[in-house]
């Protein structure tokens, strides 16, 4: 049986910024109790004065989920400190803007660290408690390009794959079990997160999410609401997500030259890169005394603060009846119409 919401206990990965900072302060909102993990300061207290702020209780807990140690202690530190934990979200990551040739290969092992490895050990941390109480949700932040993968972002894709296989096989596992644990994956769109402005980039200008983009708030709704109804395996969030699955499933290779032709402009604005912003690759950008980058990057004139996609992704139900409901409709109308001539 679920807690009401404002006795949840949820622990957020990533929690400092972008996706992470939104979904905390969704939970805020609830007045849920929400322990925050992330590696910078200042982004880990801008995101504890944002969940108090919205009416719910933080607790932060740096970690960098790279270190399988560091996360189980953050989990114990959260049960210990706030209660049975409830619900966990896998969102942290980090990544490299580059072609393939030139990322080396400790930055393709630290981006499989944090954003593969790093929800690996997450959800173990989480299976230890939920399992023996048969009980509570994980959800895994993933994306389009846990399928489909893109020129530029060979590491993050890679990652994403890794999440989605790993993620398919754990919840076979658990209907086996016909364990109380739900897991579900919710694959975003491109989202106006702060990561554009600080991850590594080796690119000629700065990088951008790929249009259409949405309001780190969408997303969050979309988490909540998948956490919420954990049954489904999976939820897209963007017609732009369904549109990408739909053609890299029709037509992959066709897809594979469209991206080929337009990948790297769309990934890059006009604007030239600064030499000089900073990098969460190995250090956090948001360190002591840095930059808080909240939930929002630079792209807020051109994000959309709603999905209709999500919402049929979130109906599928109701969408299928109402479209029985018009089929058999037509049916009747040409039924009766052959019967009048």
């Amino acid at each position: 049986m679920n807690a009401p919401h404002s006795e949840q206990v949820v622990v957020v990965t990533g929690a400092s910024g972008g996706i992470g900072r939104a979904v905390a302060r969704a939970y805020g909102a609830r007045r849920a109790k929400v322990a925050l993990l992330a590696r910078g300061e200042t982004g880990l207290a801008g995101a504890v004065h944002d969940v108090e702020a919205a009416g719910g209780r933080a607790l932060a807990i740096p970690t960098d989920v790279a270190d399988p140690e560091q996360v189980e202690a953050a989990a114990a530190e959260a049960e210990q400190t706030l209660g049975p934990i409830d619900i966990w979200v896998n969102v942290a990551f980090t990544s490299v803007f580059a072609p393939v040739s030139e990322i080396s290969p400790a930055e393709f092992r630290r981006v499989t660290e944090v954003s593969y490895l790093g929800y690996v050990y997450a959800t173990l941390s989480a299976l230890r408690r939920m399992k023996s109480r048969n009980r509570g949700v994980i959800v895994q932040v993933g994306s389009a390009l846990a399928y489909r993968g893109i020129p530029l972002q060979s590491a993050y894709c890679g990652s994403k794959h890794a999440i989605q296989g790993f993620n398919e096989a754990l919840r076979c596992e658990l209907l086996h079990e016909r364990s109380g644990v739900r897991v579900t994956m919710v694959q975003m769109p491109a989202v106006n997160t702060p990561q554009f402005s600080w991850v590594r980039s080796r690119l000629p200008h700065h990088a951008q999410p790929v249009p259409p983009i949405f309001q780190p708030e969408v997303a969050a709704r979309a988490v909540l609401y998948a956490a919420d109804h954990p049954r489904r395996r999976e939820y897209w969030v963007g017609a732009s997500t369904a549109g990408t699955l739909a053609a890299n499933a029709i037509a992959p290779g066709i897809l594979d030259r469209y991206l080929a032709r337009t990948g790297y402009a769309s990934q890059q604005t006009d604007t030239p890169r600064d030499p000089d912003q900073p990098e969460n690759l190995f250090t956090p950008a948001d360190g002591a005394g840095g930059r808080d980058f909240g939930a929002h990057g630079i792209f807020d004139d051109q994000s959309r603060d709603r999905s209709a996609q999500l919402w049929a992704s979130q109906h599928h139900g109701a969408l299928g009846v109402a479209a029985s409901l018009a089929a058999a409709a037509g049916a009747v109308a040409v039924f009766a119409g052959r019967n009048r001539r």
